[in-house]
């Protein structure tokens, strides 16, 4: 009798989360832009509160917040214009010194694989197709984007404003559970600051790489390359791609060699991945006081549900996974694959 109830138990939860998995993936328009919102919300939420205990109106406080957070993107996304112009004047150059490249290498081919032009031609052209078609998948990537962007800080002005209702919404919730939520709101905010100090120094190491990969190529400033670069992969999709042509292609003009633009991919290719799978995993986690193990199983689920942007939120939901576990007895088994030490630690009260 206890195996079936305990296996009716096991199926409850399979169950429930499957329902969430799919509610996660197919309503992701709401949920990306409204999380977003959210974590944005308790970045903000010390400073709205310092303000409002200084005399300023609650309104007043979530406007200036919001202000400051538009206002350091935009100033990325001036960034990334100047960029997009900067490498706008240099593709005439580009494509002057790109054609007898391109004919050395389709005669190499021949010569040494027997490959006909025409063979060659017809590739590159399909490649072209290709290409354009995604670019169309870029474009909508791009509209989605923008009304993430739009929809964010609305998100946020709500949840702070009406931040003692969700807070009383979650509380009787979970009244019944001898939780407690209130501890755990306060270390989700706490934790959330932690996880945006380490994607600052994730930018900081980034860029240090960049640069130092640049310099040793004699890449004429580097410095701003490298951290322009590292800044702008903040932007899905677009950022890392735009920021990256402005160096190479300098590098394609003040060099003699075809090597030097394809060291500066390479750079710039092997610092995202480091990034990717040691850095952001490793510096973010340890903010977070989440496991490597967890947090890079968090950026897989979050890529497969959300994409990009599951990949940058699924990390602050691990952490307050990991908070929850730490606060609930019954999760205890969970908190030992959460934790970074591989053991639960017991909470004071």
């Amino acid at each position: 009798m206890s195996a079936k109830a305990d296996s009716t138990e096991v199926t409850k939860y399979l169950a429930l989360s499957l329902m969430v998995i799919l509610l996660l993936y197919f309503f992701s328009t709401l949920f990306v832009p409204m999380f977003y919102g959210l974590f944005i919300a308790i970045l903000l939420y010390p400073a709205c509160k310092k303000l409002e205990q200084r005399g300023w109106p609650k309104t007043a406080s979530i406007a200036f917040g919001l202000f400051l957070v538009i206002i350091l993107f935009s100033a990325l996304l001036f960034v990334l214009v100047l960029q997009v112009d900067a490498f706008l004047i240099d593709l005439p150059q580009i494509q002057i010194k790109l054609e007898p490249f391109l004919q050395k290498w389709q005669q190499w081919l021949t010569n040494n694989f027997n490959i006909a032009v025409t063979s060659q031609n017809e590739w590159l052209e399909n490649s072209i197709k290709q290409f354009a078609s995604n670019i169309g998948l870029l474009f909508r990537t791009t509209l989605n984007t923008v009304f993430i962007l739009f929809l964010t800080p609305v998100f946020s002005a709500l949840f702070l404003y009406n931040r003692s209702n969700f807070v009383l919404f979650v509380t009787k919730l979970f009244a019944d559970n001898n939780i407690r939520i209130r501890a755990i709101l306060n270390e989700t905010v706490h934790t959330y600051f932690n996880f945006i100090k380490g994607m600052i120094l994730v930018y900081i190491i980034v860029g240090i790489l960049n640069s130092i990969g640049l310099i040793a190529l004699g890449i004429r400033h580097a410095i701003l390359f490298g951290f322009l670069t590292a800044i702008m992969t903040i932007i899905p999709y677009v950022g890392i791609f735009i920021s990256a042509l402005l160096p190479i292609s300098v590098a394609w003009i003040t060099k003699d060699s075809i090597w030097y633009p394809i060291g500066v991919t390479a750079v710039f290719s092997f610092v995202q991945y480091l990034e990717a799978n040691v850095i952001f995993p490793r510096v973010v986690a340890s903010q977070l006081n989440v496991s490597t193990w967890a947090t890079l199983v968090a950026i897989l689920i979050g890529n497969i549900l959300w994409g990009v942007a599951g990949m940058i939120l699924f990390i602050p939901f691990v952490g307050i996974l990991k908070i929850v576990s730490d606060n609930i007895p019954e999760l205890q088994l969970l908190n030992i694959l959460l934790a970074r030490s591989g053991l639960s630690t017991e909470k004071k009260d």
